[in-house]
């Protein structure tokens, strides 16, 4: 069966399914849908980040996250996690489920992000193979310094990484804290 990858899942505030719709037409509307973002760290604890492609349908020339996209009809976000970071970036890791998020954001042309938003992370150190139309540019970055310019330059990173990241760190350290009984 051959994947809709123009289509996006629609769901309720319980992630629900509710059923498809096309995927710039959901942008349009503003209609809640499952998303996926991942997050890729090396052995450096510095995050792999990427510059989207200018021609993307929104946040073009923007900074983000590892990569991100949306769960095709019938596939798991994990499955399409996966499948994304080969498509956009030209490799695949082990990722585990971090956390999910819940966001509104209206975008530069209009279009509106209101997605259920499930995170993931991962780690790797090998080879990047950016897929161009995918991808302007990429970089391996240390978290203060990504904050540090975020702060500085809002302007360049999307939308959803300022709302993920604060989060993503928060998880990071958490899970970084001896256990305690």
């Amino acid at each position: 069966m051959a994947l809709e990858k123009d289509k996006v899942i629609l769901v309720n505030e319980h992630n629900e399914w509710l059923g498809t719709m096309d995927k710039i037409a959901a942008h349009k509307e503003g209609r809640l849908h499952r998303a996926l973002s991942v997050f890729v760290m090396n052995d450096n604890n510095e995050l792999l980040i990427q510059q989207r492609a200018e021609e993307k349908y929104h946040s073009g020339g923007l900074w983000s996250n590892t990569c991100c996209s949306h769960p095709a009809n019938g596939e798991s976000s994990m499955a399409a996690a996966h499948r994304r970071l080969e498509e956009e970036l030209g490799f695949d890791c082990a990722l585990e489920p971090a956390f999910t998020l819940r966001y509104h954001a209206l975008m530069d042309n209009g279009l509106v992000e209101n997605e259920y938003d499930h995170i993931y992370h991962g780690n790797y150190c090998g080879i990047i193979k950016p897929e161009p139309a995918e991808v302007r540019d990429y970089r391996f970055i240390a978290l203060d310094e990504l904050e540090k310019q975020m702060k500085d330059e809002p302007g360049q990173f999307t939308a959803w990484l300022h709302l993920a990241l604060p989060k993503f760190i928060a998880y990071l350290k958490a899970s970084r804290e001896p256990f305690t009984a």
